[in-house]
């Protein structure tokens, strides 16, 4: 009887040890978002794709707050082929810039550097054609460098600040640890990690799945 007791209680630690170490576990995971190749326009880029004062039409909601897919689709072009039905996200900002994969800049003849969002620097450009206009952007093409989303209580919760590089484990079958995964903080997030089709396809997930950070590089 004594025995018996003693393998009960053995095996409750156990039991509590793993429900407590996957509760952890969980609370350093964010559900990914796979991005597709897209396009955000600035306001003059926008009245001549699409007609002066022209507004972007609502889609659907994306993960971020406040952005939206919308209805309006453009076509870029480059040296060696084009890329049609590219959606516009909403709402529009500062500085266009277009975020494709590194297959999408073979098809257009282009190499986009693998970038921070907003890091335009030495970047190449394309044609983009609309509706009402066509524009030659000299530079505003990237490969986003995949990253995660985070409000300020949620990195502080999990130890990691804005702008950090972090290690990040994908479950599943094709599952792998991801090198320099860069953390941006902001009021306006809410915890996602952004990887795009050819990454989401190269680990076997989708939206929805979750990535977990396992370790960080100050």
């Amino acid at each position: 009887m004594e025995r018996n007791q003693q393998t009960y209680e053995m095996f409750v630690r156990l039991v509590t040890r793993l429900v407590i170490e996957e509760l952890e576990r969980f609370q350093r995971s964010v559900p990914i978002g796979v991005s597709n190749r897209h396009i955000h326009l600035d306001r003059a880029d926008m009245d001549i794709l699409f007609g002066q004062d022209s507004e972007l039409t609502f889609k659907k909601e994306l993960g971020q707050p406040g952005q939206y897919a919308a209805e309006e689709t453009v076509t870029l072009h480059g040296p060696k082929g084009e890329l049609s039905r590219v959606r516009v996200l909403g709402p529009l900002r500062s500085e266009s810039q277009v975020e494709i994969s590194i297959a999408d800049g073979f098809a257009l003849g282009v190499h986009p550097p693998i970038r921070e969002s907003g890091k335009l620097e030495g970047t190449p450009g394309v044609a983009i054609i609309g509706p009402k206009g066509r524009i030659e952007k000299d530079t505003g093409t990237i490969a986003a460098l995949r990253h995660i989303h985070l409000t300020p209580e949620d990195a502080r919760r999990i130890g990691v600040r804005d702008k950090q590089l972090v290690k990040v484990e994908i479950g599943g079958v094709r599952g792998a640890v991801l090198h320099n995964v860069l953390i941006r903080v902001s009021e306006q997030f809410a915890p996602e990690m952004h990887i795009d089709v050819e990454e989401a396809n190269a680990l076997g997930v989708k939206n929805g799945d979750r990535a977990y950070i396992i370790a960080d590089r100050a």
